[in-house]
């Protein structure tokens, strides 16, 4: 995990300033995270602590987190022990990752006894602990009884040891003809799993970070690394020591093009090149804040998201199957002609015609040389009957491939909205995006209306950028939202984008009735497809026109328009430069 041992030694010398404050408020929002506000001279602060295996973290936020009505025990037995106790020390044992919070407390008998919090950072193994004077727990938010772990139980009234750990350097205390003897005698691995085997309080990606500055971005191996490479990776170890004791680290969190957040380090990590987007925060606590709150985020969203996911995919599939049987009936209609043929040859020679004849060859007078043609007949029919069975196939066909263009053309227009949604849905950032494409779909009918349920919230605006020269552009975040930027809110004179062919959102470059600047037409074309399907295509052609040339068909789906007078621009889709033009 990113949060290990040498994060933790950061955000210890974070904490420092807290030393000397009184707990003014304990609160425990969820089973595994609590909250307690300490009151310094420089006000308020509120420290987070989380036991939770996928989340497990300690550190300062501003976020605010609704408290449950009820305090859990473990709140309630916090707030008796710690109550307006001081802070007097944080503590770390070398790089373990465990931080120990010293409270200077009043007890029960006005006594003044020491209570020390301590806060295990360790995956599925992470807990709070409430721990007296004596060293014995209090208790602690996740109990660990013989059942669950054999080498340490952590229950009330049993004394409070150590998690086992393996002896590993310290690289903040080790000498350089330390670290390079650990290196030199580790097993033989890939070097970044060397370095996590000899070195305690490190995580895969501060590892991967010094071995890409030893090898310069090669493979290496802890058995074969060259006196170079062994010079340059306790160079690497070095200034991370002195980055980390001097309190002049780079907090950075790195995220994917699409946004989705992967890993967070204290220094500026150079190992992902430009695959990946880095975004740096000023202490270990706002990265930390930002990054889980980020995930969490996303990760709610995408929760929300599913069903609809899996109904417009269910959706999409069911329209394709029947439209591919529809171009199959209709491919069938081509046979009209032949009925029509039939039926006029049997008319004109219906006295040659015999009831009970199984067919009958006749003259074919629609071509020069009349060639003969021969023609099925049902002996059950009189010959007028024949006659009358060829114009009706005839009809028929006639009928079928009017009604069948038109239902391929309306299944084709579904499967565009559908796409058009999914779309939208792969870009929504928040769980009113959701919820606002949710009620799209009940709108249209693909979802079920739910009596009785909360007014919904209300739409987010759309998405606003500001051009290099200044101009104000706008995104729709759904198709709802796209008809009402281009056929409501925009001016005739504004211009407006689409991507060509390529499902995305309407784009709205707001003129005041001047004419733009290429430049900011480019930036918004870019803007448009990055927001649109075609975000991961090298060249992407968007259409522009005056927003007085769009108007929405007759009983058209949201977000469908056409639009005349129009230039096409190509352009390379740029998320980076998207997220500098977003407001």
């Amino acid at each position: 995990m990113a949060l290990d041992g040498a994060f933790l030694y950061a955000l210890k010398k974070e904490l420092s300033p807290l030393i000397g404050g009184r707990v003014d408020k304990i609160h425990q929002p969820s089973r595994e995270e609590v909250m307690i506000t300490i009151r310094t001279k420089q006000g308020g602060r509120k420290l987070y602590i989380s036991a939770n295996a996928g989340s497990a973290r300690v550190h300062l936020t501003e976020a605010q987190v609704d408290n449950p009505q009820t305090p859990p025990m473990f709140c309630m037995l916090l707030r008796k022990h710690l109550g307006s106790g001081r802070l007097i020390d944080v503590r770390q044992d070398g790089l373990e990752r465990i931080l120990f919070l010293d409270f200077e407390c009043v007890n029960e008998l006005g006594d003044i006894v020491t209570i020390t919090l301590a806060c295990e950072i360790m995956g599925r193994c992470s807990n709070l602990i409430i721990i007296n004077q004596d060293g014995k727990v209090i208790d602690s938010i996740k109990r660990v009884d013989e059942e669950m772990s054999r080498e340490r139980m952590v229950l009330p009234g049993m004394r409070y040891t150590l998690p086992p750990r393996s002896e590993r350097l310290n690289f903040l205390e080790a000498s350089q003809d330390d670290i390079s003897a650990a290196i030199k005698g580790a097993v033989p691995a890939e070097l970044s799993k060397a370095i996590i085997r000899s070195f305690e309080g490190i995580s895969p990606i501060l590892a991967r970070e010094w071995t890409f500055f030893a090898g310069r971005g090669a493979h290496i191996e802890s058995g074969t690394i060259s006196e170079d490479q062994l010079v340059r990776l306790i160079f690497a170890i070095n200034r991370t020591r002195e980055q980390l004791m001097e309190g002049n680290c780079c907090f950075s969190a790195v995220s994917t093009k699409e946004g989705m957040l992967k890993d967070f380090s204290f220094i500026r990590l150079s190992q992902f090149g430009p695959l990946m987007y880095t975004k740096e925060l000023p202490t270990a606590s706002a990265l930390l804040d930002y990054f889980y709150s980020e995930r969490d985020r996303a990760a709610r969203t995408k929760q929300r998201a599913n069903d609809l996911f899996k109904l417009l995919v269910n959706l999409t599939d069911r329209t394709s199957r029947r439209i591919a049987v529809q171009r199959e009936e209709l491919a069938a209609c081509s046979e009209k002609d032949h009925y029509k043929l039939c039926g006029d040859l049997l008319s004109a020679n219906v006295y040659r015609l015999k009831k009970g004849d199984a067919s009958v060859q006749l003259e074919n007078f629609y071509e020069e040389e009349c060639p003969m043609i021969d023609i099925k007949l049902d002996v059950r029919r009189s010959p007028s009957q024949n006659v009358q069975y060829y114009y009706n196939e005839y009809k028929k066909c006639v009928t079928a491939e009017k009604k069948l263009t038109e239902q391929i053309e309306k299944g084709e227009d579904e499967l565009q909205y559908l796409d058009s949604v999914f779309d939208a849905l792969t870009r929504a950032d928040s769980e009113n995006d959701v919820i606002q494409l949710r009620l799209e779909l009940r709108e249209q009918g693909y979802v079920r209306s739910s009596p009785g349920k909360a007014r919904p919230p209300k739409a987010l605006p759309p998405i606003e950028y500001r051009s290099s020269d200044g101009f104000t552009i706008l995104v729709g975040r759904n198709n709802v939202q796209n008809d009402q930027l281009s056929l409501k809110f925009a001016e005739k004179a504004d211009i407006w984008l689409h991507t060509q062919s390529i499902t995305g959102s309407h784009v709205l470059i707001l003129t005041g009735g001047t004419v733009p600047p290429d430049k900011t037409i480019e930036e918004a074309a870019v803007i448009a497809a990055v927001n649109s399907r075609g975000r991961e295509s090298s060249l992407v052609p968007v259409d522009y026109c005056l927003a007085r040339y769009v108007r929405k068909p007759s009983g058209a789906k949201p977000g469908k328009v056409i639009f005349t007078n129009y230039k096409t621009a190509f352009v390379k889709p740029d998320a980076e430069l998207e997220k500098q033009l977003r407001v």
